[in-house]
């Protein structure tokens, strides 16, 4: 995999988390230099290993998640436990993997994938 490849899946990958914080409401300017820091931190990972490209959004969206946490507090928010009063952040799975999707692991269920979170949550 080229150079130009590789910065093809960082960008992509940072495209959908970026949807994703948009959908969620929290895209602010300081929400996007934690998505260009997870971006910047993860070209080096990729560089090493190239196979790696495929689980690029799912880890950008777990570095960006445990940014937050420090920050915001937990995102994303779970859709689908609103109502319970025990609201919870979903997880990605697989934490490393191509295809990563946003889930419940207490309803165990896939709520969507990584980039399209503005579908599940209705906006």
């Amino acid at each position: 995999m080229g150079h130009m490849e590789l910065e093809q899946a960082l960008h992509a990958a940072r495209a959908l988390v970026l949807a994703d914080l948009v959908a969620g409401d929290v895209a602010e300017a300081d929400v996007v230099s934690l998505v260009e820091d997870a971006v910047a931190h993860r070209r080096w990972w990729v560089e090493q290993w190239p196979e790696g490209a495929g689980f690029l959004p799912g880890l950008i969206a777990q570095d960006v998640q445990d940014a937050l946490l420090e920050r915001h507090g937990r995102w994303p928010l779970c859709p689908v436990c609103t109502d319970s009063g025990d609201p919870h952040a979903l997880e990605v799975e697989p934490e490393l993997g191509p295809d990563p999707h946003w889930a419940c692991t207490k309803q165990a269920v896939l709520v969507a994938p990584v980039g399209s979170l503005g579908s599940a949550l209705g906006g």
